[in-house]
């Protein structure tokens, strides 16, 4: 693994005694601690990095989660939670001397209220099986990850997921009213409720997106949509990436927030074209996938105007789904895309940052020139209605070099992200692939506050140690090295 390791826990304890204690309430097959039994979980979706854990446990109930945790903590063994693994940080990635708690079998939808809109679920349960639950009532869950056929909702909350309609409807922080958590000991703490507020601190939002730092979540209380009475999608083609970057910033002054708008470069309408088939225009530099959705009338109109605003400019073509299946077509693509651009290289290397939308031509500028200062191609997919970015970085982890050198070339696009006032990661979070970036984002002051508030929780620092948040001793020799290489304060993006 040649980014930076995490972390790890030294500990005395051998690993037949601790079979043996687990052994005392959960069965055998749900205690893995065999190489062959382990491999599948050596990574998540960012799979460049490898790590073996120490021992899998998959508990069936909380009585056991509580058991583990508490067996844990008393013997000083450090916990990582995972959900599916489908995270691209790092974050679940598991310790070599450490248990590897999985709560995939916490798969249930324990409650939905139609009348509250409200559905009360398991952590394992997966993003879209919420909202096909909930479709009889004629409701949805917003937060949409691309992934959310495989994700689920605890490790949406983790890492406070979004999606493609998390322009309009938020983020999962903006869509979750309530958790129950376990800390590091094993004491249940209820966080919110059913209830659109709470007394005291906002612990609730201090959860979301906390990867797994200060809890392990058993319940998620999430709130439920009405269904649009119409939704439809307008694909527009640019020949140049900058004026659809433009048009992006044009719709949202226009004071129209559109269901979802979707940006993807001519590398990525490629690959998804041939992958998928949604008849998008290959020779376009650039599309925007723009839905809108409200009543009949308020659609209509909202259509109308966005089709001028496009058109203004610079779009060459126009198209707008004239159906439902059309519609759908046309979202497969987008949401296809990570997986159709993988075809196109052995390995890529997929970045997560966020830019205000004024900074969005030129920012995808300088990642094109810092694309071919690296010599490996990037695709870019991404929210581009809140400044989302995910580029995909190929390359070919069987030649030497190209692994760092993509390593490199996300960070710069990160560090790129700070320059322009953004941040380092949207929705994928930190874990250890954005661990140095911390630094560059946050200082000093910050960095104890979060130190501080890991140890309110977690003392002794069991839960998922060496993941999102930096030492400061670790800041100090990244900072010492950008000196030593004159790469502060970003002299390239003075024109900017």
């Amino acid at each position: 693994m040649s980014s930076p390791t995490h972390e790890t826990f030294a500990h005395s304890i051998p690993k037949g005694k601790l079979v043996k204690a687990f052994s005392a309430f959960l069965s055998p097959e749900t205690i893995l601690f065999e190489e062959e039994d382990l491999r599948p979980y050596e990574c998540d979706g960012l799979s460049a990095y490898r790590v073996l854990p120490w021992m899998v446990v998959l508990p069936e109930t909380v009585e056991q989660v509580q058991k583990i945790l508490q067996i844990c903590h008393s013997w000083d063994i450090p916990v990582v939670a995972r959900g599916a693994g489908t995270g691209l940080s790092g974050g679940a990635l598991p310790l070599k001397n450490g248990v590897l708690l999985s709560l995939a079998k916490f798969n249930r939808i324990l409650a939905i209220d139609p009348i509250s809109r409200t559905a009360r679920v398991q952590p394992g349960v997966r993003n879209l099986a919420i909202s096909e639950a909930a479709a009889p009532a004629g409701l949805y869950y917003a937060p949409d990850p691309s992934s959310q056929i495989a994700c689920t909702i605890g490790g949406n909350v983790a890492e406070n997921s979004g999606g493609v309609h998390c322009l309009k409807y938020g983020l999962t922080v903006h869509n979750i009213l309530g958790l129950k958590m376990l800390t590091m000991t094993g004491e249940e703490i209820s966080l919110g409720g059913e209830t659109l507020d709470s007394p005291g601190y906002d612990l609730l939002a201090l959860m979301t997106g906390s990867e797994g730092l200060l809890g392990v979540i058993i319940e998620v209380t999430v709130r439920l949509l009405p269904l649009p009475e119409r939704a439809q999608v307008i694909l527009a083609a640019f020949d140049n990436v900058a004026k659809a970057g433009a048009a992006v910033g044009g719709i949202i002054s226009a004071g129209i927030i559109p269901g979802g708008l979707e940006m993807m470069d001519n590398l990525a309408i490629r690959a998804a074209e041939d992958f998928v088939h949604a008849g998008y225009p290959q020779e376009a530099a650039a599309i925007l996938l723009c839905e809108l959705d409200g009543t009949q009338a308020e659609v209509s109109h909202q259509i109308r105007k966005v089709r001028e605003l496009l058109l203004s400019h610079g779009a060459i073509e126009i198209r707008t789904a004239l159906d439902e299946q059309e519609r759908a077509k046309l979202w497969q693509g987008r949401k296809a895309a990570f997986p159709a651009v993988g075809r196109l290289a052995p390995d890529y290397y997929c970045m997560d940052g966020t830019i205000p939308r004024n900074r969005l031509p030129q920012v995808l500028e300088r990642i094109n020139e810092l694309s071919q200062e690296f010599n490996l191609p990037v695709a870019n997919v991404f929210h581009a209605g809140d400044g989302n970015l995910h580029p995909l970085i190929l390359y070919d982890a069987n030649r030497p070099g190209e692994l760092e050198r993509a390593e490199q070339l996300g960070a710069n696009i990160l560090e790129l992200c700070v320059a322009v006032g953004g941040t380092i990661t949207g929705e994928h979070g930190v874990g250890i692939e954005k661990i140095n970036q911390m630094c560059i984002q946050f200082g000093t002051a910050e960095l104890q506050q979060f130190h501080a508030l890991k140890a309110a929780f977690d003392p002794k620092g069991l839960l998922n140690p060496g993941k999102a948040v930096p030492t400061l001793h670790r800041c100090a020799e990244f900072g010492a090295m950008h000196v030593h290489q004159g790469k502060l304060p970003f002299p390239e993006l003075d024109r900017f």
